[in-house]
Order: C-alpha cells, then sequence, then structure tokens
C-alpha cells in the first residue's frame, strides 16, 4: 500500500530525494523505489533523476474529506452522515453497495476514492479511473415511496452537475437521457444509479458520479467515446475537493426536493439543457432501433420520440447519435 504520507510530501510537485523521504516516512530507500513503482502502475507520473530523486509534475490534487466539508453549505453538510475516503478501490459504487448490504447504510453516506481498478459505468461498461486525476464518488440517499417514485431521477442528479458546474464557471454543459453530461458532444461526466431495498417501500438508491477533470493523454485509448474534462475546458484551476463541495451542495437540495415533488417540478429546466432537444435521434432497444425527433421528456423522464409510427415514450435506452449540427 502506497503511504498516505509520501502522497502528501510528492503533492507538492518539487523533488525528494530517495534518502530524505525514506528518512521522513521511516523506511529503506528501496521501500520508497517499491512504492513509486506502484505509483507509476496507477498511472501517476513520476519522474526520477539520479541524484534529485523523484518528483510528480504538476503535484498531486488530493482528496480530502476536511476540505470538502469546509466547502459545503450548512444545508449539506446536516444531511451527510459520513464521508468514506478510499486511496483504492474497485469501485464507489460497489463499495456503498457493499456496506448497504452488511450494514443497512443510512442515507447520506458519501463514498470517494483516488483510483478505481473495476469503474463502473452504464451497462457494463468500463469507468476509466487514473490516479487523483478525476472524481469518483457514491452517495448514498434514502428513498420510502418505492421504484416508481424514481423515475426521473437519473435527470435531476445531471441537472444538479450542471448546475455546480455552472457555479464553477464551466458553460455550455448539456446532458444527455439518461445519465450523461456533454460538452460539444463529448463526454464530460457520467450517473450510474443502483438501488437496493423494497421496490414498493422504503429504498437506499446508490448514486455513483464519474466527472473527467484533468485525464491524462495515456488514457485516451482505453476511452472507446469523444470525452473532455474540466482541465481542458478551463485551462485547469478547479480543484477536486472544490468540486466535490460545489456538487454537493447542489445536488443535495434537488434530492430533497425530488424526494418531495418528482421529476415533473424539474422537467423545464432539464429540457432547456438537453442536448437532443428536437434534433433527429437513433434510440437503441436492444436489438431494436427508433430513429425520429426527440421531443424531450415527460413528468415522469422518459424520453419522448415521434416517430413513423407516431409518438412514443421510452423508459429505457440508449441515444447513439450526436446531433447533425455538431462539430
Amino acid at each position: 500500500m502506497i503511504d498516505d504520507r509520501l502522497l502528501a510530501i510528492l503533492s507538492n510537485g518539487q523533488f525528494h530525494s530517495g534518502q530524505e523521504l525514506g528518512d521522513l516516512l521511516g523506511v529503506s530507500r528501496s521501500a520508497i523505489w517499491k512504492q513509486m513503482k506502484e505509483l507509476e502502475q496507477l498511472g501517476v507520473d513520476v519522474y526520477s533523476i539520479r541524484g534529485r530523486g523523484y518528483r510528480v509534475p504538476g503535484g498531486l490534487d488530493l482528496l480530502c474529506e476536511k476540505e470538502i466539508v469546509t466547502g459545503c453549505s450548512e444545508y449539506a453538510s446536516s444531511r451527510l452522515t459520513t464521508i468514506s475516503l478510499e486511496r483504492v478501490v474497485d469501485s464507489t459504487n460497489m463499495m456503498a453497495m457493499r456496506e448497504v448490504h452488511q450494514q443497512g447504510v443510512v442515507s447520506g453516506r458519501l463514498y470517494l476514492a483516488e483510483y478505481q481498478t473495476a469503474g463502473k459505468g452504464r451497462r457494463g461498461r468500463a469507468w476509466v479511473s487514473p490516479f487523483a486525476k478525476n472524481l469518483y464518488f457514491s452517495l448514498v440517499w434514502r428513498f420510502t415511496q418505492g421504484a416508481a417514485a424514481l423515475e426521473g431521477l437519473s435527470l435531476v442528479v445531471g441537472l444538479a452537475l450542471v448546475k455546480a458546474l455552472g457555479y464553477l464557471g464551466v458553460e455550455q454543459v448539456q446532458v444527455k437521457w439518461p445519465n450523461d453530461l456533454l460538452v460539444n458532444s463529448k463526454k464530460l461526466a457520467g450517473i450510474l444509479l443502483e438501488m437496493h431495498g423494497d421496490a414498493s417501500g422504503e429504498c437506499q438508491v446508490v448514486i455513483g458520479v464519474g466527472v473527467n477533470v484533468a485525464m491524462p493523454d495515456q488514457a485516451q485509448e482505453s476511452i472507446d467515446q469523444p470525452w473532455t474534462d474540466l482541465h481542458k475546458l478551463c485551462g485547469g484551476g478547479i480543484s477536486r475537493n472544490t468540486l466535490m463541495s460545489a456538487v454537493l451542495n447542489h445536488l443535495v437540495p434537488e434530492l430533497e426536493r425530488f424526494s418531495e415533488h418528482g421529476f415533473s417540478v424539474f422537467r423545464d429546466e432539464w429540457q432547456q439543457i438537453h442536448a437532443y432537444q428536437n434534433e433527429t435521434v437513433r434510440l437503441l432497444l436492444g436489438n431494436k432501433e427508433v430513429v425520429g425527433e426527440c421531443l424531450g421528456v415527460d413528468e415522469h423522464g422518459a424520453l419522448i420520440v415521434q416517430h413513423s409510427a407516431g409518438v412514443e415514450h421510452f423508459h429505457a435506452g440508449e441515444i447513439s447519435v450526436r446531433p447533425h449540427h455538431a462539430s
């Protein structure tokens, strides 16, 4: 395991000799070398120069529970129960679901990781998760009115993320039904919801979110769709702790509002930032596909498509086409 103290030292981006690091941590130089190799395996660029030591160019923007809580509004922090931050996990959603199954975790528990070995996207896809570069989190939230009342929840989460990014000065972010954020047709963030509990009564929803903050170029070959990150959009400068706080400040009130009123009160707002509003889309439904004009969503969050057979509302499926006016 990589020593947290080593990460804290390397986070300043300066050179540190193996001897200096060994003395600070009370271990041998070869133990330091092994930890550096481990960091490289997690995708961290470690420069090593004989006589000068090791450095991580640009340093490391490490997540910090204290900083996140400090940046949270009183409203958001009052509804958070605990924050679990791990350096390396399989995925934050899997971590959250395990604890929900074992302990029946209460609402408001936040799970964060610097690196996911098995990050999960929608439909079983992998989510590329380099160390200390992007934001990966899962928030457990309790709902009491059964699965049917959760229709449109992923759309509300997307809307809250767009608001948080707008607050931080990131503009032109749009939503792709049902759970992606796009800028100029390139994916910036994704949402994965998993439910545990009674389909007709009380249930816990694990709200998993991944936001591309500073994706390393070498990760490109692992990603099978056009993508962007906050670094490209605003030249860096947004710390992941600041981003996490802003997301909670916008997401928590929207979850409470959704709990009380359902999706219908969000519908108009969501459609204003919908990437495919009144566009011709191709909706994939297993082996079937529907091509038609996307008329937005209904009060339950279902996608409305006008096609050759008439107007239809879809609760599942995947939009595979990008707007014809996209660059």
